[in-house]
């Protein structure tokens, strides 16, 4: 039966270090739980069954959006509305409001955390369904065969598997330049949100760098893209709810008609969020106009190997790219 979640014990921890220990109880059988927007998918369709979830909306101290002085410090429980809303984010990082503003609808946002958002499994819907593909253990990718429907699928990296990153927020945090905070018994390191997002080659079976017993406790944003010129757009089947057929975040400086410096990232063409460094190549110290609009579209998705389905992601990636560079006259 499905649509009906199986019996499992609740903990409910206080603090970090309580959210720790339960980790390193109940090992592989636990599962951290906060907005529930992924997981209770899970649940209901019965696929994944932990026998200890662990909910730690009570860890107050990872709340809230801080200014550090040299970063912005956001606590990864901060709900994707509060990060919408945030003066301090649309202040310094609009590209970041923007792509938290249109993940999903407002009911989602108001209880989705910025820390689920970017810690979601994929939503390739052969792998959600049950499918015994290579992520889930199996030995073949049901979206790559020759009567797979795949237009939400990958158009790079496609290393036995074709899932995309479902994140709006991940691009944008990767052309920020952010930082994400571990913590692992009490212990924290730091990873950088472009390592953060892990690919096929690396684990097929994880998105991210997150392992049992780790806990994304902040995510910093350096304020060295404070102020500059910022971008993002999503195109989705529908303007609310559905995930991203592809999305683009840019962050960028200019002085004197030219380009300074550029970060310019894609989600929903790959497993991660894929910076365009040919197109951030082609702009910097260059004039900005139509010819570079011109240029960024041709180049933008170079490289991509479409699937039966997915082709019109290829002019897709040019025009999102174009019109980044566009708003930067």
């Amino acid at each position: 039966m499905t649509d009906m979640m199986h019996s499992f014990d609740l903990y409910t921890p206080n603090s970090v270090e309580e959210t720790s220990k339960l980790l390193d109880k109940h090992g592989k059988n636990a599962w951290i739980v906060a907005g529930g927007k992924d997981s209770f998918d899970w649940f209901k369709d019965r696929h994944k069954r932990p026998s200890a979830v662990i909910d730690i909306t009570g860890l107050k101290q990872l709340y809230g959006v801080h200014d550090k002085g040299s970063y912005i410090s956001i606590g990864a429980l901060t709900t994707l509305t509060e990060l919408e809303e945030n003066s301090l984010l649309q202040k310094h990082f609009p590209v970041l409001t923007a792509a938290a503003g249109r993940v999903a609808s407002p009911q989602i946002r108001n209880s989705g955390t910025i820390g689920g958002n970017v810690s979601q499994d994929t939503r390739c819907t052969y792998y959600r369904d049950g499918f015994p593909c290579y992520r889930a253990g199996g030995n073949t990718c049901y979206a790559n065969t020759p009567t797979a429907m795949n237009r939400e699928h990958a158009l790079f990296e496609a290393v036995r598997c074709v899932a995309v990153t479902p994140s709006d927020t991940a691009p944008a945090l990767v052309a920020l330049e952010a930082k994400m905070v571990i913590n692992r018994n009490g212990k924290n390191r730091t990873v950088s949100a472009e390592k953060f997002f892990i690919g096929p080659t690396v684990d097929i079976t994880r998105m991210t760098v997150l392992q049992k017993g780790d806990i994304l406790t902040e995510i910093r944003v350096p304020k060295k893209w404070a102020g500059a010129k910022q971008y993002f757009e999503k195109v989705a089947d529908r303007q609310t709810w559905d995930f991203a057929l592809v999305n683009i975040a840019m962050v960028a400086k200019t002085s004197a008609g030219k380009v300074s410096d550029v970060r310019m990232a894609c989600g929903g063409i790959q497993c991660t969020p894929r910076r365009l460094t040919s197109v951030e190549d082609l702009m910097k110290n260059e004039k900005i106009g139509s010819e570079m609009e011109t240029l960024a579209k041709r180049v933008a998705a170079q490289g991509a190997k479409a699937l039966n389905y997915n082709h019109f992601k290829i002019p897709l990636m040019g025009n999102l790219a174009a019109r980044a560079v566009r708003s930067l006259a």
